[in-house]
């Protein structure tokens, strides 16, 4: 026998505190990088492309695609869509929405349950992403909240206003990195402007919190998703790649293109 059962006891214990310390030393390596902040979870009103709690109007035509949900509220606060009642009553169809279904709190059981619980959800990752603590100091108020020609990398900026791009803005990483832009203020993208990816970031890694409105201007390319407090407006010939998830309001699309990386159904 090459060792006593006491002695080969010793060298496992041994052995597992050689794995825990460098599991330990793993752990506390990721803690320390400050540009890797863990995801925003949606929950269920992550298979949403547009939420909103007190309407959704379009001019037409814009083109929406995934599902669209307005609740508490009844689905006549969806306006412009020409909605036509699914067989079985639980949501609408409309031309200008494809590969998804519109639906209100007012349609036949379980839908009103589950968009309650999806509205309960789009709460939740608005708080937690308002929550989320930013010890960047060259990440708070960054360019005083004008971030047109900015290239920003993973992590989380923080601005105790709103926030105005009047000119291009990057958004540079992997598929796998997340950016929470949090703002006090409102968001607004500047005419024939762009939220550009590279180095294959995602825009459903891209979250921005914002406590005011939104307004992208005729023919912006906007990227992410939209955790927004008040109001929505996307004007003619507007783009979003990503979702709105409205805490309180409404969204307004005018003549926009709205459309999400990943198909999801209700």
């Amino acid at each position: 026998m090459l060792f006593s059962k006491p002695y080969r006891f010793v060298l496992f214990f041994a052995y597992l505190i050689s794995v825990n310390s460098e599991t330990v030393r793993g752990v506390q390596q990721r803690q320390l990088s400050a540009d890797e902040p863990p995801t925003v979870d949606l929950g269920t009103a992550g298979n949403f492309t547009i939420l909103a709690s007190a309407g959704i109007s379009t001019v037409a035509p814009s083109s929406i695609t995934g599902d669209i949900g307005v609740s508490p509220i009844a689905a006549t606060a969806m306006t412009g869509f020409e909605l036509a009642s699914a067989d079985d009553g639980t949501a609408s169809t409309s031309s200008q929405v494809t590969a998804g279904k519109a639906y209100g709190a007012n349609y036949i059981v379980p839908t009103p349950a589950r968009l309650g619980v999806v509205v309960l959800d789009m709460g939740i990752a608005y708080t937690a992403a308002a929550a989320r603590v930013n010890c960047n100091a060259t990440r708070i108020n960054l360019g005083s909240g004008l971030i047109g020609g900015e290239s920003l990398t993973p992590g989380i900026y923080t601005f105790g206003s709103g926030v105005t791009i009047n000119s291009n803005v990057t958004i540079k990483g992997t598929a796998t990195d997340t950016f929470i832009i949090q703002m006090t203020g409102n968001l607004m993208l500047a005419e024939n402007t762009s939220v550009i990816l590279e180095g294959g970031a995602k825009a459903n890694n891209i979250f921005w919190q914002i406590a005011g409105n939104v307004k992208v201007k005729a023919n912006a390319y906007m990227k992410g998703i939209l955790l927004v407090k008040t109001d929505v407006l996307f004007q003619a010939g507007s783009t979003l790649n990503g979702r709105i998830l409205l805490a309180q309001t409404a969204c307004v699309l005018q003549k926009a293109t709205i459309s999400r990386e990943e198909p999801a159904a209700i």
